[in-house]
């Protein structure tokens, strides 16, 4: 009897769905976010501010070897004035490659 509640808990942890959970959560990762985390870093580095707000605004490709990822962020910069950066993230659809990166700054939000 020990053997069979042992061999059916066995059986029940082993469908709990932990492998399941961790490859869903992995999944959930959107595709823009290698590129998200390149203009948070190059825009932090360009002009030595706080990010207070992220927003993907999207994805358009502009040639076949060529995508562009726009963000928008909301900064601070030492001085405590608030602004918007747009970053534009270009790059290589088939290879990954970064391109460039350009920045615009706007006092809207």
């Amino acid at each position: 009897m020990r053997v069979l509640m042992i061999s059916i808990l066995t059986l029940v942890l082993g469908f709990a769905g932990i492998p399941t959970t961790v490859s869903a959560a992995s999944s959930n990762i959107p595709d823009y976010a290698k590129w998200g985390i390149i203009a948070v870093k190059e825009t932090q580095t360009k002009y030595n501010v706080d990010i207070l707000d992220y927003k993907h605004i999207g994805r358009s490709s502009l040639s076949a070897n060529q995508s562009r990822e726009q963000f928008k962020l909301w900064v601070r910069a030492k001085d405590g004035k608030q602004f918007a950066v747009y970053v534009n993230v270009d790059f290589n659809p088939n290879t990954q490659q970064l391109k460039t990166v350009q920045f615009s700054e706007s006092d809207r939000h």
